[in-house]
C-alpha cells in the first residue's frame, strides 16, 4: 500500500439515508436504525436477482430447521433479524450474470456462503461479549454463549453438508476458506489491546476474517454457474479485493457513527482493543498519536472510548484509510476484466464503487 498517512479529509462527518425495509431485507423483522447507502440488488442492476435472493430466504430456514424448536429458534435467530444478504448475492450474481434464473445448485451455493457467516456472527459476538447484532439482541444475549458457540457450530455443519452436496471442489473450498476465518481472528486476537499492532496484521486478519467470504461467494457462484477456469479466477480476485475495501469500509464506520445509527454499538472495536486501520493511522500521527496511545493498551470505559474514537475520528486515519481501500478498490476492478460477461462487469464495479458513498473526504 502507499503512503497514505498524511492525507487529510475535509468533513468528518458520514451521512446516512433512512430508508424502510426493503430490497435485500426480506424478513418482516425491525431493520436497523439506518441502512447505509448501498442498496445492493438496485446498484447491481442485474435483472431478476432481487427474486433470486427472495429464493434464498426460505431455504436459509429449512436448511437449519431441525425438528426441535429450541435448536430451531437459535439457529435461525439471525436469519429472522434480515441483513443485505450480501454474500448470497455476490454467489447469485456470479452464478447467473442476471440473465437467467438460479439453479438449485446456484441456490444452495449461495445459502452455504450466507451460513458461514451466520456462524461467524453467533461465534464473534461470544468473543466480544457483544449484545445487539442487527438491530435485535445478539445470540449470546437472548440464549447464553453456550448456546451461542453450539448454534454457530450447528450454521457451520449445515453449510458444510450443503458444500459437500455441490461436489468435491465446492466442498475443499468451503473448508479451506474455514480455515482462512479462523487463522483472520487468531491473527486478531494475537494483537488485542497492543498498540504495537502494525498494518501487516491488521491486512492478515481482515484478508481471513472479511475477505476470505467475499472471495468463496464469488468463486462458489461461479463454479456452480459452470464458468471457464479464467473467469472463476477472476472472480475470485474480485471477491478478495472487494472484501478488503468492504471490512475497511465496516472500519471506518465503526469509527465515525453515532450511537444508534449502525444496528449495533460504535467504537466497539475500540473500546475492546482491536485496533483497525484507522485507529494505526492515528497512533502514527505525531499531532495525537502519543495522546491517543496513553488511552488505549486496555479495554475502555465509555467515556474513554468516546474520547478515543473522536480522537480518531478528527485524525489523519480515517483519509488514510479512504485512500488504502481506494488502491484494493483498483485491484478489484483490475480483477473484472477476466469477467466475460459485461453486464457482471459493470455491475461489481459498481457495487465496489459504492463503498465509497457517504464516507468522508
Amino acid at each position: 500500500m502507499g503512503a497514505t498517512a498524511t492525507l487529510r479529509t475535509r468533513s468528518l462527518r458520514v451521512r446516512y439515508l433512512q430508508v424502510p425495509n426493503r430490497g435485500l431485507e426480506f424478513t418482516g423483522a425491525e431493520p436497523s436504525p439506518i441502512v447505509l447507502r448501498v442498496d445492493v440488488v438496485e446498484i447491481l442492476g442485474l435483472g431478476g436477482l432481487d427474486q433470486e435472493l427472495r429464493r434464498v430466504e426460505p431455504l436459509l430456514v429449512s436448511s437449519v430447521s431441525a425438528g426441535d424448536p429450541f435448536l430451531d429458534q437459535v439457529a435461525t435467530h439471525l436469519i429472522a433479524a434480515g441483513g443485505k444478504r450480501l454474500r448470497p448475492m455476490l454467489a447469485l450474481a456470479s452464478a447467473t450474470r442476471g440473465t437467467r434464473r438460479a439453479t438449485q445448485e446456484d441456490l444452495l451455493g449461495s445459502v452455504s456462503v450466507e451460513l458461514v457467516h451466520l456462524a461467524s456472527l453467533y461465534h464473534d459476538d461470544v468473543i466480544d461479549e457483544a449484545t445487539i447484532r442487527r438491530g435485535t439482541d445478539s445470540v449470546n444475549s437472548r440464549f447464553g454463549n453456550l448456546m451461542a458457540i453450539v448454534g454457530g457450530d450447528y450454521l457451520l455443519a449445515r453449510a458444510a453438508e450443503i458444500a459437500a452436496s455441490l461436489g468435491t471442489e465446492i466442498a475443499g473450498l468451503l473448508a479451506t476458506t474455514l480455515g482462512r476465518l479462523c487463522q483472520g481472528q487468531v491473527s486478531e486476537v494475537k494483537t488485542v489491546c497492543s498498540v504495537e499492532r502494525t498494518t501487516e496484521q491488521y491486512f492478515e486478519a481482515i484478508a481471513g476474517k472479511t475477505a476470505a467470504l467475499m472471495a468463496a461467494s464469488c468463486r462458489i457462484g461461479a463454479l456452480t454457474g459452470q464458468a471457464s477456469r479464467d473467469e472463476v479466477e477472476a472472480l475470485s480476485v474480485f471477491g478478495t479485493n472487494f472484501g478488503m475495501v468492504f471490512q475497511l469500509r465496516d472500519d471506518i464506520l465503526d469509527v465515525v457513527a453515532a450511537d444508534g445509527e449502525l444496528g449495533k454499538p460504535p467504537g466497539q472495536d475500540l473500546a475492546e482493543g482491536v485496533y483497525t486501520l484507522p485507529v494505526l493511522h492515528a497512533l502514527a500521527d505525531p499531532e495525537i498519536g502519543p495522546e491517543l496511545s496513553t488511552l488505549l493498551g486496555q479495554p475502555l470505559a465509555l467515556p474513554e472510548r468516546d474520547k478515543a474514537q473522536a480522537m480518531v475520528a478528527n485524525s489523519t486515519g480515517i483519509a488514510a484509510t479512504i485512500a488504502v481501500g481506494r488502491e484494493f478498490a483498483a485491484e478489484a476492478n483490475r480483477a473484472l476484466a477476466g469477467v466475460v460477461a459485461p453486464e457482471l462487469s459493470r455491475a461489481l464495479g459498481t457495487l465496489t464503487e459504492s463503498l465509497f458513498d457517504d464516507l468522508p473526504g
